[in-house]
């Protein structure tokens, strides 16, 4: 497609790009309008990628960033998302429509809501309510054609030689995967690490219900630790360059909200109780955004990630390790 390149002038990007070299730009997706939420990346390689979209509403963000790039609409040849919740790919069917040529990449287990959305929307519904439009709009289908499914593992061509390597990575979701820059090292960890905040420096989980998995996800950190990567791309938001050292804070913040939610059940068991005790002892740890930051986009990172959600799908993932649990002891009193 196009020829290899770092020639974008840098000098008057709009806020919101960000270069990071290698030919690569973070791309803010603004996610109901508010900044520093969900970043989006684009490789301008050979074969231009972005990887992960955003929401509905943020496909004509992502068209005017790629634009300002010095891309024209069909030179974009991949369309990535990590996994199909809706900040990460609610747009990907708005995308596809504005990127004509660019193939839809995705782990096997999310394709079939990318092609027909309306159980994932339904889904949305029952969870969001009256927010679900204000938040996230409305994900439109993708043709079925676009779509590559990937599995275990994949590649995807940048051209020159490059890839994108995909790596199956649950823990957060069952359709959750991570990939591998081959030219620069960089891993994009999607939400498998949680949320990171480059304002604060602080890293908290992302555990919601119902897929959260806490064995799957210390298997992934595993993964992602044997990687090597260079750095980490985060969705939510933006590249750390220190890979070993926010990898275990990722495993330790995410033992310490499981252990206080433990802690919590071990007593009362009740999920308004476990929501405070992990507020009190675990999230009052980190620091409190800049006085400078939209009101709204602190309310809307800790509506996606804060303690409500992350307690509920820990309390989740807890219920139903007891029952599997229960099951087992039930099976081997019926054999002995």
């Amino acid at each position: 497609m196009l020829a290899v390149h770092d020639d974008v002038d840098v000098s008057g990007l709009p806020e919101g790009i960000t270069p990071l070299g290698d030919d690569i730009f973070a791309i803010d997706t603004m996610l109901a309008g508010y900044p520093g939420i969900v970043s989006s990346y684009l490789i301008r390689s050979e074969r231009p990628c972005i990887v992960e979209v955003g929401t509905a509403g943020s496909a004509r963000v992502l068209h005017e960033a790629v634009t300002r790039l010095g891309l024209a609409p069909e030179d974009l040849a991949t369309i990535v998302v990590t996994h199909i919740h809706l900040d990460h790919a609610g747009g990907t069917g708005d995308m596809a429509a504005l990127f004509p040529n660019a193939e839809i990449v995705v782990h096997e287990r999310g394709a079939r809501h990318l092609a027909d959305p309306s159980r994932l929307m339904h889904s949305a519904a029952m969870v969001w309510g009256d927010r679900l439009d204000t938040l996230f709009g409305r994900m439109s289908p993708t043709e079925g054609t676009r779509i590559r499914a990937v599995a275990e593992t994949g590649e995807i061509d940048l051209g020159g030689g490059r890839k994108l390597v995909t790596h199956y990575a649950p823990g957060h979701a069952k359709h959750h995967m991570g990939l591998v820059d081959t030219l620069t090292g960089d891993l994009y960890v999607g939400d498998a690490l949680g949320v990171y905040k480059p304002l604060t420096g602080d890293l908290s989980p992302a555990t919601p219900p119902p897929d959260f998995d806490m064995d799957a996800c210390l298997s992934t950190l595993r993964l992602f630790g044997d990687i090597g990567a260079r750095r980490l791309m985060f969705s939510h938001f933006g590249a750390v360059t220190s890979v070993s050292e926010t990898i275990d804070r990722a495993e330790a913040e995410l033992r310490l909200w499981v252990e206080t939610v433990r802690e919590s059940q071990s007593s009362t068991g009740d999920l308004d109780h476990a929501i405070a005790m992990v507020r009190d002892k675990v999230v009052s740890r980190y620091k409190p955004l800049p006085p400078d930051v939209s009101p709204g986009s602190a309310e809307i990172l800790d509506t996606l990630s804060g303690a409500e959600t992350n307690v509920s799908g820990i309390v989740h993932w807890l219920d139903r390790l007891a029952q599997e649990q229960a099951e087992a002891r039930r099976a081997e009193e019926e054999r002995a």
